[in-house]
């Protein structure tokens, strides 16, 4: 639950997404469903991730895939904690 709140707050701030984000759940779907998840966003969010997990990514370890919902985001975020 942590997870999911931390990638909420990093979606919201970086995306500027506002309260919508409040009601994502796993299947949301957010690459190709939000403008605002382009490829500068992509960027910003794994930069983010980096920055508040306390990781590294790895640039082969960024697909489509990750961003393709919600839960696959929280998902790869809790690998990497």
């Amino acid at each position: 639950m942590a997870t999911e709140k931390l990638v909420k707050n990093i979606l919201r701030q970086h995306l500027q997404l506002g309260a919508v984000v409040d009601s994502f759940n796993a299947d949301t779907p957010l690459l190709g469903a939000l403008p605002e998840l382009d490829s500068m966003g992509v960027v910003n969010i794994i930069t983010a991730i980096e920055e508040n997990v306390g990781c590294v990514i790895e640039d082969d370890e960024i697909s489509a895939d990750l961003f393709s919902t919600f839960g696959s985001l929280v998902a790869f975020v809790e690998s990497k904690v």
